[in-house]
């Protein structure tokens, strides 16, 4: 496949890993979770002369999707301008709708401004793979977190972008009416445990690890 690169931009107060993937070769790029804070990542894709294909939503919780609607319509006027059609903006699995169509709700409890509710192009569904350019990605419905959270595996460049499911030394919260840990962890012992070591986790927070990594130390997942 071509090389991809990747960049993290950290966005909101909850810093949120933004994460950007693009082939070195040909510019274009995938935006994954751009949950606030549009410009900063308008700002770097215009330094890095990237061009936008793909925005990518793994769950709907605010710090993940709050940014995505301004971010795509700001992505859709330049491909106006320049006679392509527009990004399509993909994710998660459809029973997180209801918390998409919350966002502001969501942000006004918190006192943040400028997040949007949004809908996607589409939601996605377990085991559909979703191509741009060289880059295919596997989705794995992992609930537990929210109901609809969904995993992006990238198999051949050995990455998945796991959102709030998995964290260094730590899983995603189910403090929530619509959480579930025993739903968590029977997504990550089902979906994420089989996978190679040498997967890297891009986490919606914190720092990338790999599977490997978390299956040895990670005390959520001993004895799974």
């Amino acid at each position: 496949m071509a090389s991809i690169e990747m960049a993290i931009i950290p966005v909101t107060i909850f810093k949120q890993n933004c994460t950007i993937l693009w082939e070195s070769e040909t510019r274009r790029c995938v935006v994954t979770d751009p949950g606030g804070e549009p410009g900063r990542i308008i700002d770097f894709m215009n330094r890095m002369q990237l061009r936008p294909e793909l925005i990518l939503l793994t769950h709907g919780h605010l710090d993940h999707a709050g940014g995505a609607k301004a971010l795509k319509g700001v992505f859709d006027e330049a491909c106006a301008k320049a006679g392509v059609g527009p990004v399509p903006m993909l994710g998660p699995d459809a029973r997180d709708q209801f918390l998409l169509d919350s966002i502001e709700t969501q942000a006004a409890h918190f006192n943040i401004g400028g997040m949007r509710n949004v809908t996607p192009d589409r939601f996605v569904t377990e085991s559909e793979v979703i191509e741009m350019g060289s880059m295919r990605f596997e989705v794995l419905h992992c609930p537990g977190h929210t109901p609809g959270h969904v995993v992006f595996l990238e198999r051949a460049a050995k990455l998945a972008l796991s959102g709030d499911v998995l964290f260094h030394n730590s899983v995603g919260r189910t403090d929530f009416d619509y959480g579930s840990h025993e739903t968590l962890m029977e997504s990550i012992r089902t979906k994420l445990l089989p996978l190679p070591d040498d997967i890297a986790i891009l986490c919606g927070h914190g720092p990338t690890t790999t599977l490997g990594a978390e299956r040895a130390s990670n005390p959520f997942l001993q004895g799974l």
